[in-house]
């Protein structure tokens, strides 16, 4: 495997080599599941390019739940291979693919009613545990040995012991409740994980890239782009590309496209034109509500989650560093796809959801970030989201071309294989799937140094507690940060506003992360966007002025790329403020993205 730094220089390269080449497979979409998709054609010795038009994860796949889960609820709609899949997904994720990155992390379902409930709900988390446990092999957690499972078994709590693992629980509703284990990820960092793997086996990968056109073989017209006027459903042959950067346009020549687009998968559909079949995609709003440890009270046996039952859905509050995630809604949502609104409606549910089973209510003031997200959902005509399909589809609507969209983040590797699977279904002696077993960056060297936190602390002169959260960030590329802090003083000290991140990590996203804006930094290379009250704005000068030493900004530049993001965090505010979708859509759009439009 080649060099993984996705550096400004590599982007120059990358760029250059798409424009002047022909790959066996372009993916466009860099979420995870196109970044799956990249690594899966690129692992396979097949020449492979990426293109995204924002940031790596800029869409759903920075802005979910942030668990890798077989998906507890589904068995009660009998979704069991679903399921059975996911758990199986979920064991390479925390065992090979990503044990940096994927944790495993305990879930108290807490017990409201009287006997029915635990044995309804002890059954379905004991086939949960049955279904879970094909798929491993014998591990320790936490020095103690798991008896050849990933995850521990689950257990019953009487109403004390549920108490004292979680005292926040309000007396008078709880019961009692089950514990069982699932898995967190950081999942921005995990598919940019995916894109530097991809990089390193040879994609060509680039970010603030979109898609304006397919190319399409002799039948599509003059200027051999598709979906203009016809309906043709001659072959597509590439892409026409909106270099987002400068200003460029330039064309990609593939044998096969995959378009891993989730929610905009309606958009590539349309190039087409009407006659060509297409996947029908509806976008499901999620939202997630940050708020500080100590105002939930998790006890000091945790840290544990909760998954609460609603009238709907299931609502879950899952530990994060120093916070708690609390979420998530999942409401239809026709409005702008690149900036989702989390209104006030959206709030006052999530915290009238939560305060049901809490002995200290949450209220507004309480919460510290909030983030909506679009789940891409396989849509009937008359479906409600919160019922849709999370399983996946590929499809072929013309030759060259293969769409695949729904799934859930667990299970992004299924998707990304079989979408390579059709698309080089054509191409003579293609290699099978490697990615089961495949480890991302940061994972291959994970063995030697999860357990040198204090080690490394005295050779590099960062405590001890930065370099653990270094560790689950970076994996066995800490080095690559901690070298830069060693070389310049400076950059070893916290970030501006956020004590928790090393100026060093903003240098790092930039030469090897393929940052290219202070968005990029403070929202995905980093959570300081959503885990401090002032979402980011007060360290957004120094982000600036250090990535501006990198980039070669200049002063206008520096001050405009402060300027988008000091307005993009008032516009969410304002839009949080507003009591429904359409308002709150309304106000977010007031701020421009700093991306050029095309």
């Amino acid at each position: 495997m080649s060099g993984t730094e996705l550096s400004p220089e590599r982007r120059r390269a990358d760029r250059a080599r798409l424009a002047d080449g022909v790959v066996d497979v372009l993916v466009i979409g860099g979420g995870v599941t196109g970044a799956g998709a990249a690594l899966d054609a690129a692992s396979r010795g097949l020449s492979v390019g990426l293109v995204e038009a924002r940031d790596w994860a800029a869409g759903t796949s920075s802005r979910s739940s942030k668990l890798i889960h077989g998906g507890l609820r589904y068995l009660e709609q009998m979704a069991f291979p679903l399921v059975r899949e996911a758990l199986k997904e979920r064991a390479r994720l925390v065992g090979t693919i990503a044990p940096h990155l994927v944790r495993p992390l305990p879930f108290l379902l807490p017990l409201t009613a009287p006997v029915w409930q635990r044995v309804y709900y002890g059954a379905g988390v004991a086939l949960y545990d049955a279904l879970g446990a094909a798929f491993t092999r014998d591990r320790t957690m936490g020095g103690r040995a798991t008896g050849g499972r990933a995850m521990p078994r689950h257990r019953h709590l009487s109403r004390r012991a549920t108490l004292r693992a979680f005292p926040a629980l309000r007396r008078d509703v709880v019961r009692g409740a089950i514990r069982y284990w699932d898995a967190q990820v950081d999942d921005a960092r995990h598919t940019l994980a995916l894109v530097r793997t991809a990089a390193g086996y040879g994609a060509a990968v680039l970010s603030s890239a979109r898609v304006v056109g397919l190319l399409q073989d002799a039948g599509a017209g003059a200027d051999g782009i598709g979906g203009v006027g016809g309906g043709s459903k001659a072959a597509v042959v590439g892409v026409r590309v909106a270099d987002l950067t400068d200003g460029s346009s330039f064309t990609v020549r593939a044998r096969s496209v995959i378009a891993a687009t989730g929610v905009w998968s309606d958009d590539v559909g349309e190039m087409l034109g009407t006659s060509a079949p297409s996947l029908k995609v509806r976008a499901s709003k999620g939202v997630h509500l940050v708020v500080p440890r100590a105002a939930i009270d998790g006890g000091d046996l945790g840290p544990n989650g909760l998954i609460v039952r609603t009238p709907t859905s299931v609502l879950f509050v899952i530990p994060w560093r120093e916070q708690w995630i609390v979420g998530t809604t999942d409401t239809p949502w026709r409005l702008d796809r690149d900036h989702p609104a989390a209104s006030s409606a959206d709030i006052s549910y999530l915290l009238d959801q939560v305060n049901r089973v809490l002995t200290r209510p949450l209220s507004a003031d309480d919460v510290v970030g909030v983030y909506a997200g679009l789940r891409p959902l396989l849509a009937g005509e008359s479906d409600d989201t919160s019922r849709l399909s999370r399983e996946h589809a590929v499809v072929t609507p013309v030759p060259g071309l293969v769409l695949v969209a729904g799934g859930k983040y667990t299970t992004y590797r299924v998707m990304a294989a079989d979408a390579v699977d059709a698309a080089v279904a054509g191409l003579p002696g293609a290699p099978r799937s490697r990615t089961a077993e495949l480890p991302l960056v940061g994972a291959r060297g994970w063995a030697a140094v999860r357990d040198r936190a204090a080690d490394l602390s005295g050779e590099h002169g960062v405590p001890e507690d930065t370099v653990v959260r270094l560790l689950q960030r970076h994996g066995d590329q800490i080095g690559a940060v901690l070298d830069l802090a060693r070389a310049d003083p400076a950059l070893g000290r916290p970030l501006t506003g956020a004590p928790g991140y090393l100026a060093a990590e903003v240098v790092h996203a930039v030469t090897a992360e393929g940052a290219l804006h202070i968005d990029d930094v403070l929202t995905r290379r980093t959570r300081v966007s959503i885990e401090t009250p002032h979402r980011g704005v007060d360290s957004a000068p120094e982000v600036a002025a250090l990535m501006a030493g990198v980039l070669g900004w200049d002063d206008e530049r520096t001050a405009r790329e402060v300027t988008h993001y000091t307005a993009r965090v008032a516009a969410e505010r304002e839009s949080q403020r507003m009591p429904d979708d359409h308002t709150a859509d309304a106000a977010r759009l007031g701020a421009p993205d700093v991306r050029a439009a095309v």
